[in-house]
């Protein structure tokens, strides 16, 4: 693994900083945490496939965005852990089309058992119920905020010139 220069730190920190001020603007509009979570800082976890050194800025993100969350310190965690594997593994991704996939997948995984059982308090139909409800709604929130954001960041990034130069080639092209 190679080092990371001042230009990888200071991207993963910009990263770190956006995503928290759109979790924050989208907190606003009760989609970061509300019944179904849009986080539009999600669309930054495509980011790693392009730019790796984004990954930890985006854990960081995440976990200053769940100081907020209503579920505690265990969405503090379970949230920043379900960020920080998506992130490391959008970088291992084949083609740009799959990047979005591991931030819904882990956030599938992990997330709704979490908020089922802060509802429910038990293993019992109020958790399993309240687990199918909150798997779909976090399916969709997060294919919106990686599939339909993440894809027109994916995009536009390739595009920019300042960007571009950023870029491992064999990421280009691909696109």
């Amino acid at each position: 693994m190679r080092k990371f220069s001042t230009k990888d730190l200071i991207l993963a920190a910009m990263v770190a900083a956006i995503y928290f001020v759109l979790c924050y603007f989208g907190n606003i509009f009760q989609l970061t945490f509300g019944p179904v979570q849009v986080r539009l800082g999600e669309a930054l976890t495509v980011l790693p496939f392009l730019f790796p050194a984004t990954a930890p800025g985006l854990a960081l993100g995440c976990l200053l965005t769940n100081i907020l969350s209503p579920y505690g310190p265990i969405d503090m965690i379970v949230g920043t852990l379900a960020t920080a594997i998506a992130a490391f593994l959008s970088t291992k991704m084949p083609r740009w089309y799959l990047a979005g996939l591991p931030p819904i997948v882990m956030n599938a995984l992990l997330l709704p058992p979490m908020w089922a059982w802060a509802q429910a308090g038990a293993l019992n139909d109020v958790f399993w119920a309240a687990y199918v409800l909150n798997l779909w709604t976090f399916v969709v929130g997060e294919a919106v905020a990686c599939y339909v954001l993440g894809t027109v960041l994916l995009k536009t990034m390739s595009k920019v010139r300042y960007f571009r130069t950023m870029i491992p080639e064999r990421r280009l092209a691909q696109f």
